[in-house]
Order: structure tokens, then sequence, then C-alpha cells
């Protein structure tokens, strides 16, 4: 019997639509719990149905070609319209007002100690968090916090603060290396902090803008901010810091700054709005980014 309907799997293109908007099959499988290797086979079926190339295969991830791109418009919307009807058809249900997606840094350096204050003074609004490094969970929650290049033209983001950008470490490691400035970091162990949902900037990008020589001291690699942190304030090795999230840790002695130097960070912190966000996450929101603006005046 002929379907009413000309589609393809709508496996394929539950598949399409995550890798399409993450533009990462890889992500778009820890989002699915499949495998990368599952998304591609989907991918690759969808592709062969349609008789047209959806992504070009880059080295380091995937691009959208126009036939993609036409696609994903229509798809987006589409599932866009279905969860919209879903959610109205389930109604209201009980839960909190607003869910905060971060990073473990930024929620335990920057958020969390921003919490109490917000309680205080809006007792009626009841914030949750999930903190996750390494999946991306957006569709789960009302706001999620970034930190990467402003997505232009995107009316759901708002900048929060664009900090600098400086060497930190234990008292004792400075003396032990005999650390000055930037230019002695290149000798010393760097702490580098690999595979997190932000792309941290890295060793070799900062040392650059300031001209310094490049690393090669001993490489410590972890995947987690705040072990990297942890491990900067025992004096294991040196680490960026970004003065919105580590200035605290600064003035209360944790951790110095090793040299004068600093650079503005090429990216910033910003916040996004999610579909399902009702007025009190945007209030939550606004209240945010009215601190950061206040941070930024001071």
């Amino acid at each position: 019997m002929q379907r009413p309907y000309d589609l393809p799997s709508l496996s394929s293109l539950n598949c399409f639509e995550a890798a399409a908007r993450k533009l990462s099959f890889k992500a778009a499988a820890s989002e699915l719990n499949v495998t990368p290797t599952a998304v591609s086979h989907q991918i690759r079926a969808l592709e062969t149905e349609l008789g047209q190339q959806l992504f070009r295969r880059q080295h380091r991830g995937v691009e959208l070609t126009e036939a993609g791109a036409y696609l994903f418009n229509a798809v987006q919307r589409s599932f866009e319209a279905i969860s919209d009807v879903v959610r109205d058809m389930r109604g209201p249900v009980a839960e909190d007002d607003v869910m905060v997606l971060a990073s473990t840094a930024v929620s335990s350096l920057w958020l969390t100690p921003k919490l109490t204050e917000f309680w205080l003074n809006h007792s009626d609004i009841n914030v949750s968090q999930i903190v996750s490094d390494a999946v991306d969970l957006e569709a789960t929650v009302d706001l999620s916090l970034h930190y990467g290049e402003f997505p232009e033209g995107d009316e759901s983001c708002t900048q929060l603060f664009q900090d600098r950008i400086c060497a930190v470490g234990s008292e004792a490691f400075a003396a032990r290396y005999a650390i000055t400035s930037a230019h002695d970091l290149h000798r010393v162990p760097l702490i580098h902090i690999t595979r997190e949902r932000h792309r941290w900037t890295e060793w070799p990008d900062w040392l650059s803008e300031l001209g310094a020589p490049q690393p090669t001291g001993k490489r410590i690699t972890v995947n987690n901010y705040m072990i990297g942190l942890q491990m900067a304030k025992e004096g294991v090795g040196a680490l960026l810091g970004w003065d919105g999230l580590v200035g605290h840790l600064i003035e209360a002695g944790e951790l110095v700054a090793l040299g004068s130097e600093s650079v503005v960070s090429p990216q910033c912190f910003y916040i996004k709005v999610h579909r399902r966000a009702s007025a009190k996450a945007k209030k939550f929101r606004d209240w945010l980014v009215a601190q950061s603006v206040t941070k930024l005046d001071g």
C-alpha cells in the first residue's frame, strides 16, 4: 500500500537532523546514544535514497552541502512543530521553573555563586542545573551557558562577558620554576584541557599572542577544567585562567598570576535561550546579563 507521505526512514532523518545541527557525527551519536558508525550508515543510506550529497566530510568534522542545508531547514522546522504540539498536548507538569546547562567550571566558578544572590531577591523562581562537560543536553533545558565564538545574528543568544586570560599556578610552583613572565612558561609543566563541551583557549594560542616561545616542557592533559584547576592549586603545573572564573581564587591567595601578562579572550561567554524557556527562565537570563554588565562597568 502506498504511503501518504513521500518520506525516507524517520530514523535516518533523526540522525541527519542531529548531525546537521551539531555539524558532527560523533556529537550526534552521543546525543542519540548510538555509535558514530551507526550515524554514518544512516546518513549514507539517506544520501543514497535522495541521490544527493548532504555533507562534505572534512578532516575535523563535517559541513552541510547546499542540498543538506535545504533539507535541514525543512526537517528542523518540522521537528520543532511536532515538539510544540506534543508539549501542548502533555500540558503543564510539575517541574523546575528554570533548568540551566553549564560546564563544571562555569557552574562551580561563576553560576552557582550567583544563585544565592538571585534567590534572595527572587525566591519564587526555582533554578536547577544540569552540569555536563562532554554531553550536549540542550534539548532538555531552558538556558545554556557557552564559551566560544558569539553566534552573531542569533537572537536566542546574549553575550555575558569577554574575559582576559592569564597564566595561573601555585605560589610554590612560581618560585620553584622562577617564573617572572610569560616568556618563562614554555619550559615548565603546562596543564592542557581537552575533550570538554567548550573548546577552551589553548596554551599555543595564548603564548603566540604574547610573542612568547611555544611549549617545550612537560604536557599534562586532563578532560575537565576543575581537575586542571585543582592540579594548578597543588603546584603540579600552570593553567590558563579567565579572570571572571578564577579572579576570586587569586584574590583569596589560592592561586597566583604567573607574570603580569594577559590577553583578551578570543571568545566570549554567552547564554542561549531555548524554545522551552518560560517567562521565569527569561527573567533569570535578564538578571544574569545585568550582573555581567555591572561586572564590566565595575
